[in-house]
């Protein structure tokens, strides 16, 4: 198990940080990540030195596709997960998997697993989606020996958008406000779990049909803030205010920030009343899920990772 050599393009991302972290935990050590936020590999250097971290943008060609001699696994984390225009999706989530898929089989690399997205089902219609819709169809287009994971939206260490990112405002502001009614079903996915999926699918290489990894339980947005208050001990107070005034503020949010961690998008996707397919990934990949409550105080409370955030 210690020489199986795993390569994580996009590893230094909230999947990619938790992974490393179960990894080393399980006692995996020839680890390979590859990402092109230098500050996030710093981070993932700071807490885990003796993994080899590579600065690369995958979306060009270059020496970093050398890395993939000789490893047994690839680990497919690359991607774009929020822009205000559509080129840096095309260059993350497609041109880059293009690339990694032309080192997978120049390598003979035996087993790789996709990271897709459950967007792939949904209603919604944005440039994430139909990238990742694009992406999930070059991968298994390519014939290689692949697992594809479509999991829905994630929390844990290392948040640096969607949970991450509401809990770190709700500290600073003393009203937070919620759109609309607020009940609006998610199924929030614990990403401690999901890299155990992860790592289930390397040890037994199981392949086939793509496997939805939905949430559990099901929970409405607002009861989510609601979750987030308590294991963070905020004091803000939580409003709701009208859709279309909340859609507004993020339109012009997004005229003074490049990169806005939360865009009116993505209030359409959390609005437009998706439900997953829930499967049995428990019986399937041999794990067992961890309570949505007891998830939070860990993503919130570990003294060793909780206080960590990655750069947008």
């Amino acid at each position: 198990m210690n020489n199986t050599r795993i390569i994580l393009p996009g590893g230094a991302g909230l999947v990619g940080q938790n992974l490393v972290a179960r990894l080393k935990a399980r006692g995996y050590n020839n680890l390979v990540i590859l990402d092109k936020r230098q500050s996030n590999l710093d981070v993932l250097h700071s807490v885990h030195p003796d993994v080899t971290a590579i600065h690369a943008d995958l979306a060009k060609p270059g020496d970093w596709s050398q890395h993939f001699e000789g490893a047994d696994v690839v680990v497919m984390l690359q991607a774009q997960i929020g822009a205000p225009t559509l080129e840096p999706f095309i260059r993350n989530n497609i041109t880059s998997t293009r690339h990694v898929l032309d080192a997978i089989k120049r390598y003979a690399i035996p087993y790789t697993v996709h990271i897709s997205s459950s967007v792939v089902n949904s209603v919604a219609k944005d440039f994430y989606t139909d990238t990742k819709r694009e992406q999930e169809e070059i991968v298994l287009a390519s014939g290689i020996e692949c697992s594809v994971l479509r999991p829905t939206l994630m929390f844990g260490w290392f948040d640096r958008k969607h949970l991450g990112w509401l809990s770190r405002f709700m500290q600073r502001v003393p009203v937070f406000p919620i759109p609309g009614s607020g009940k609006y079903m998610r199924q929030p996915l614990y990403v401690g779990d999901f890299c155990n999926v992860i790592i289930s699918c390397i040890e037994s290489r199981i392949k086939g049909k793509p496997y939805n990894i939905s949430g559990l339980e099901r929970v409405d947005y607002i009861d989510i803030i609601r979750q987030i208050k308590r294991a963070t001990n905020a004091k803000c107070a939580i409003v709701r205010i009208p859709y279309g005034l909340f859609y507004v503020l993020l339109k012009i949010y997004a005229l003074f920030d490049r990169n806005p961690p939360f865009t009116a998008d993505q209030l359409k996707a959390l609005t437009a009343g998706d439900e997953f397919e829930v499967i049995d990934w428990e019986g399937i990949f041999g794990i067992r899920a961890t309570p949505f409550a007891r998830a939070m105080d860990e993503t919130f409370n570990d003294p060793t990772y909780s206080q960590i955030a990655l750069e947008f």
